[in-house]
């Protein structure tokens, strides 16, 4: 998935080619110590980490109170499960830039899940039940449409025939006051054939302007030509998705609710969301933060869970459906139910989505060589004229910027679209403007899993120092101290998929990880203002909601 947002400019979703290059092949190093904390929790790992001597903890590590003069925060979220593959490398992050100051570090929880089969729930199961009557739209899900928050996309699926491709939205229950045309197409993968998919940018929710995004041909030209099958292998890495969100001085005070219905007559179903709220520095905003979420008890619970905690968007970190762990026809089967799955909150709520290894799909033994075409189809998000795999978006006084990568062979990581895009976006940030930067990334920088150590040490060497330079830092890795303005590292995983949970830590513990865990859940990152910050992370414990951890953020812009 890529998309650009820009201030300015074309914002109708485009569909281009991946860039592709070759990672140098490197004998991974010790870890050099970050000068700053960091927090991440991999596939349910969470890790607090600092980059100097961390005092023992006595007790499991709550204690990240009141932390003083944060500036750059990063939140890291992987993914992959125990059964990591050469092609299934995408870790998935996320990094909030701003900074922490006090915790507890040095500690493994004792905490073992006592989990459910990490088996996919059966097709027949209610949660993935077709809507009634005839050609219902179906898989209905939200996203954001530009750069500051004023448009969404709305996709559907119609199963029988294209149906109705209108969209009628209004500010109260049965009063439309404008009926928007979107687009439809469909596409085949191996021997499944695609429902008829229906996609309607809703543009200036405030005035109701309404623009069509570009032609279904348009679409599937660009999705099928983003490619060479002489260029894929294990060797080849491709950058998914890439997203920045800024969040600048100002945020919403009062949001509007919008009521949508997609179809017609009997089968028509009624849908309704809220828009980002007016300018207003001290009003809050509330992101749910959800990664590797699959299709089984487990996904459902977290899923659920998520839905109770009055998140306004949902920042989705990649690796959606885990259908590449089916074969033949079952591959689009699958993609439908998890859409079905997840419209129970995709459909009345923004997600901002952000692709990861999962999403690749490359099948040379069906024919299925280019990358990404389920989700490329199913999942648009708008982005300008300038063809990168890259995004921005701004909503309020954040800005978010995002980008996922698998590394693998020879070509050096430098001079890439991704690297050239993230090099401006970060230049061109005011940090007086925006003090909250969130970044989200599929492979972190720092974790301390067996599974997945190291595995985004090609990105570290790179983009590393750019973070510390957004913070107003200088790097020392061989020498950290601590810093109340360097980086904070948060890498938060496993929202239930089949693989399970990769619950192996390397031993001794290194000292920037202050505290992990392997359990599943969701987070939370409440902006109170442009002073603080809340961070949640919600444990699924067999089915309840337990509020695991959390902590206050200080920013000092």
């Amino acid at each position: 998935m890529g998309t650009h947002f820009s201030r300015s400019g074309h914002t109708s979703p485009t569909i281009h080619s991946l860039p592709r290059v070759r990672a140098p092949n490197l004998t991974p190093p010790t870890y050099p110590a970050p000068s700053r904390l960091i927090y991440s929790r991999h596939q349910d790992i969470i890790c607090y980490s600092f980059g100097f001597k961390a005092k023992p903890a006595a007790a499991f590590a709550y204690n990240f109170r009141y932390n003083q003069y944060p500036n750059l925060l990063l939140l890291c979220v992987i993914s992959c499960g125990k059964d990591s593959m050469l092609v299934q490398l995408l870790l998935l992050s996320s990094i909030l830039l701003t900074c922490v100051s006090n915790g507890n570090a040095g500690v493994t929880s004792s905490f073992i899940r006592n989990e459910w089969p990490s088996v996919d729930i059966p097709l027949d199961n209610e949660v993935f039940a077709v809507p009634k009557g005839y050609n219902p739209p179906q898989q209905v899900h939200i996203t954001q449409g530009d750069y500051d928050g004023r448009a969404v996309i709305i996709s559907w699926v119609t199963a029988n025939e294209p149906g109705s491709n209108r969209v009628r939205v209004g500010l109260s229950e049965g009063k439309y006051d404008v009926v928007a045309e979107g687009t439809v197409h469909n596409y085949t993968f191996y021997n499944y054939k695609s429902g008829y998919i229906h996609q309607c940018l809703v543009d200036d929710l405030q005035v109701q302007i309404y623009k069509p995004l570009p032609k279904s041909s348009d679409i599937n030209n660009q999705i099928d030509k983003q490619t060479d099958e002489s260029t894929l292998g294990y060797s080849v890495f491709y950058i998914t998705h890439s997203l920045l969100i800024e969040i600048g001085v100002y945020f919403c005070s009062m949001t509007r609710s919008i009521t949508m219905r997609l179809g017609d007559g009997d089968s028509s179903r009624k849908f309704w969301f809220k828009t980002p709220p007016e300018i207003d520095p001290d009003a809050s905003y509330k992101f749910g933060i959800i990664g590797d979420l699959g299709q089984t008890f487990n996904s459902l619970s977290t899923l659920e869970h998520s839905m109770q905690t009055g998140a306004q968007t949902i920042l989705f970190v990649g690796d959606l459906s885990y259908a590449d762990r089916y074969d033949n026809h079952d591959v689009g089967v699958r993609w439908d139910s998890w859409g079905r799955f997840a419209e129970r909150s995709a459909a009345y709520q923004p997600w901002i989505w952000s692709a990861g290894n999962h999403e690749i799909e490359y099948f040379p033994h069906m024919g299925e060589v280019i990358p990404f075409r389920n989700y490329l189809h199913r999942y648009p998000t708008p982005y300008p004229a300038s063809k990168k795999q890259q995004s921005s978006v701004d909503l309020g006084n954040c800005e978010k910027s995002g980008y996922s990568c698998v590394w693998q062979g020879k070509k050096e990581i430098k001079y890439t679209p991704q690297w050239k895009w993230l090099e401006e976006e970060l230049k061109r940030v005011d940090r007086e403007k925006t003090p909250w930067l969130i970044v989200l990334m599929h492979a972190p920088i720092y974790n301390s899993n067996n599974a997945h150590y190291m595995e985004g040490e090609s990105m570290r060497v790179v983009f590393e120092s750019w973070f510390y330079r957004i913070s107003n830092i200088r790097p020392d890795s061989s020498n950290p101290v601590p810093d109340k303005s360097a980086p904070v590292y948060i890498t938060v995983g496993d929202g239930g998929n089949q693989e399970g949970l990769a619950n192996k830590f390397r031993d001794p513990q290194p000292d920037y990880s202050a505290f992990r865990e392997a359990s599943y859940g969701h987070s939370t990152l409440e902006i109170k203002n442009r002073t603080h910050a809340i961070y949640h992370w919600n444990r699924n414990d067999d089915g309840k909601r337990i509020p695991t951890d959390s902590f206050v953020l200080h920013n000092q812009y």
